[in-house]
């Protein structure tokens, strides 16, 4: 297993031969390790065949398994009942003592998907090679990460939610550690989980989660981290995605991720509508003046007398300065 997984069951995916690593030569790499498994196990050592549900999704696979579809995995259904059967296994490992479903599934939901899709529609007969496998969590990840990098299916904020969730589970929180493990730059992996912390009201209001990308993070973020425009983005996604609602009901083309994008940092540009000027008074006499500034600060001039009723003038500062309190309160949530 050692040999089959030798540049991922170190500390990070070691690139072997000249020039710089590219992302998805080790996917290659993996994919002909796998199916040179079969080749070369004559006694099938390691190698079961399975019906698909005798394993279940492993749940740190980045793969969203109830969005794979007969149409998004044609072309490998046709090529799985054409040679009768999966000819890179997908890795397993067995669950944990008392577990209902015997095997988990590590790498290879698009062919689990395959294999059972064809079961339900024509081909009972065909069954699900797979490898067994004896992995830590952590080595499971990589592992599964390495495998889904270059999918088309799996979009930039799944990978990055999973990458998110990961830091914590495998990595005790150190962010570097999780860079170095997945041979990712420290800011390669800070603009991912960015990604991964962007509203859902933002999420929606693109055409699809495969065309929310991490450059639209990066504009985005830093304007979602201010409280006095945080608001005014979402609100604009939440109208946003109505209207893509109402495209798709309509079968009408839906607002294209670049536009969605504008209109968002657009809402966050707009010089927002600023309260009147309150007027303060005591005991009858105009004292001064409050403006409202932006972030919710308060500005107060006042003019006192030798005349004026100090409780008074407290009195009423301290009611508008609440009323004003409240206000920010509710248009920051």
């Amino acid at each position: 297993m050692r040999e089959i997984f030798g540049d991922i069951s170190g500390s990070g995916a070691a690139h072997k031969g000249p020039g710089p690593a590219k992302e998805g030569d080790d996917l290659a790499h993996l994919d002909a390790r796998l199916a040179g498994a079969v080749r070369s196990g004559s006694d099938g050592t390691g190698i079961v065949m399975l019906q698909p549900a005798e394993c279940v999704v492993w749940d740190g696979n980045p793969r969203d398994v109830p969005r794979l579809t007969p149409e998004g995995c044609r072309s490998l259904i046709e090529s799985i009942a054409t040679e009768g059967g999966n000819r890179i296994p997908v890795l397993v490992r067995r669950a944990g003592e008392g577990a209902e479903i015997p095997y988990e599934l590590l790498v290879g939901s698009r062919r689990r998907f395959a294999v059972d899709w064809l079961n339900h529609n024509g081909r009972p007969e065909l069954r699900l090679s797979a490898l067994i496998v004896d992995v830590s969590d952590e080595e499971a990840f990589r592992i599964a990460d390495l495998e889904n990098r270059e999918r088309a299916d799996i979009s930039e904020i799944d990978r990055a939610r999973s990458y998110q969730a990961a830091v914590d589970r495998f990595y005790g929180g150190v962010q570097s550690k999780m860079a170095q493990a997945l041979s990712l730059s420290n800011s390669q992996l800070s603009r991912l989980l960015s990604l991964a912390q962007l509203p859902e009201d933002v999420v929606e209001a693109f055409p699809a989660r495969t065309e929310l990308r991490v450059r639209h993070s990066e504009v985005l973020t830093p304007l979602l981290r201010r409280p006095e425009l945080r608001a005014a983005i979402i609100d604009a996604a939440i109208a946003i995605a109505a209207q893509q609602q109402q495209r798709t009901a309509n079968k009408q083309p839906l607002i294209a991720a670049a536009a969605v994008l504008s209109k968002l940092r657009q809402a966050a540009v707009s010089e927002p509508s600023k309260p009147e000027p309150v007027t303060l008074m005591a005991g009858g006499t105009k004292v001064g003046v409050m403006r409202h500034g932006r972030g919710g600060v308060v500005d107060v001039s006042l003019s006192v007398g030798g005349d004026v009723d100090v409780e008074s003038l407290l009195a009423e500062l301290g009611r508008r300065l609440r009323e004003a309190q409240r206000e920010g309160m509710t248009r920051a949530a």
